[in-house]
């Protein structure tokens, strides 16, 4: 049984065999030291640069995605584990810390570990740059990885395994691609019976990933769960509209709105609204499905696609550009909507799909409370020319990541953290953040003199260790 062409679908057992290769990598691996993971890693780098053609051939084959935009994603992966490399040994080596007045004696010192085999579940939407996320930060860490890709694109994760032992024939095991179904996923996070992973990344639906947080819980394997959202765009009265209008048609019409941070409510004062409006739809009109951006991936999408705008229509809202009539497979013309009612199916829940909402509000307070009552918070966008004002909102809002004046301004600064809470799911990929998600804090304390006061002995007097705990209450209580 293949999932596409010479591409097995690998059982349970299949699963655990990767993962003990992967974990005998692993160990020379971590062995090897930050200084030498980083040369490596920056080889496999360059050699995905040059490769950059071949993997975004791949991409566009599988996910139906302009080449274009294939590239633009390659390039984004490469940005990502550069950061990665070069940053893993200043975030995750070993450093002092204060010891404090009670614990002068000891010399206190931080670092990180590896966990071991970390277990990556990846989406088929942007199946390097999303995975990658995981995959360089978790190998930069110290780690070897099992990387499950999406069925529609198991290509993707067949090639990228197969570059790193091309790249790093001393390691070729240390990145397995396992694919299939989701059941091989399942398989990975232990849905089977325990793989072996020490942590799972995952990206993809809500429903899933509580299929994939009750199967780590079985064994209390952690898990980095990433889940899409439903990113809503705040556009003051004083924002440049033009501005404005050209990045909301982009971050919710690229990739086909297939984009689990893209652009999918606009909330604009009203006495812009309707110039937005005007906005918006000039430049959708303007663009040409099947170039600008491609088909559904997911071809079942459509269906949900199609119940948010016919719902929305029932509900009272209106259709600026385009309509169900616009929803024709394989690639579907954009859709505008405005003065969709907030319980509305397109309002609640993630289309993923070239279909936008623009609603008008009285003011920025009311934009704050209608972009946070959402259940995801993956990231928002304000647009403003006053800046100041601009990231005051932006620190009310509850998302994870915010861009002023620009979309997804933070998808490509891989020193940024990314990731939501709620539906939009828990943990974080990319930055520092990212680095130590993949890694295990390790403390260690070396006594460098005997204490006036040992409070961890028994043969210190009971008045004296009285005398030691008074005084330090006394400080504590007066400063």
């Amino acid at each position: 049984m293949t999932t596409g062409t010479n591409h097995p679908a690998h059982t349970a057992e299949d699963v655990r065999a990767a993962v003990a290769r992967a974990r005998s990598a692993g160990r020379s691996w971590a062995a090897l030291g930050a200084r030498e993971r980083r040369a490596a890693l920056l080889r496999w780098k360059r050699a995905l640069a040059a490769r950059a053609d071949e993997f975004a051939q791949v991409i566009a084959s599988e996910t139906g995605k302009p080449v274009h935009d294939a590239r633009a994603e390659v390039l984004l992966t490469l940005v990502h584990l550069d950061w990665a490399s070069r940053n893993a040994r200043r975030v995750l080596g070993r450093r002092r810390v204060p010891s404090g007045l009670l614990s002068v004696h000891q010399r206190a010192t931080l670092a990180y570990r590896p966990l071991g085999v970390i277990g990556v579940i990846g989406p088929w939407n942007y199946p390097l740059y999303t995975p990658m996320g995981s995959i360089g930060y978790a190998l930069a860490a110290g780690n070897a990885v099992v990387f499950k890709p999406s069925e529609l694109t198991p290509g993707v994760g067949a090639l990228l395994a197969r570059s790193l032992g091309e790249a790093l024939p001393d390691h070729a095991d240390l990145l397995q691609a396992v694919t299939g179904p989701g059941s091989t996923g399942a398989a990975l996070a232990g849905a089977e019976g325990p793989s072996g992973v020490d942590k799972v990344a995952f990206t993809g639906s809500p429903g899933t990933a509580r299929k994939v947080a009750a199967a780590c819980a079985a064994t209390l394997t952690p898990l980095l769960a990433e889940c899409g959202g439903k990113d809503a765009v705040l556009v003051a009265a004083d924002a440049d509209l033009d501005a404005a209008a050209d990045a909301i048609v982009w971050g919710a019409m690229g990739n086909a709105g297939q984009t689990c941070a893209g652009v999918e409510r606009v909330y604009a004062v009203e006495s812009v609204h309707e110039a937005l409006c005007s906005r918006i739809v000039s430049r959708a009109r303007a663009l040409t499905p099947g170039e600008a951006y491609g088909p559904l991936t997911l071809s079942s999408q459509l269906d949900v696609v199609e119940r948010h705008v016919k719902q929305a229509l029932v509900d009272g809202a209106t259709a600026r550009l385009g309509g169900p009539d616009a929803l024709r497979a394989p690639v579907l013309g954009p859709v505008v909507l405005s003065g969709v009612p907030e319980d509305s199916p397109a309002v609640t829940e993630e289309t993923f799909g070239p279909v936008v909402v623009v609603n008008p509000v009285r003011d920025m307070d009311e934009a704050v409370e209608r972009a946070d009552a959402s259940a995801y918070s993956l990231g928002a966008a304000v647009f403003t020319r006053d800046r100041a004002a601009g990231v005051a909102l932006a620190e009310r809002l509850g998302s994870g990541a915010v861009s002023v004046n620009s979309v997804l301004g933070f998808a490509a600064i891989p020193s940024l953290p990314f990731g939501g809470a709620g539906e939009s799911g828990y943990g974080r990929i990319h930055g520092e953040e990212g680095l130590r998600a993949f890694a295990a804090p390790r403390s260690v304390t070396v006594r460098r003199f005997a204490p006036a006061v040992d409070l961890t002995s028994f043969a210190t007097p009971r008045e004296k260790v009285a005398r030691a705990v008074e005084l330090g209450r006394r400080l504590h209580a007066r400063f």
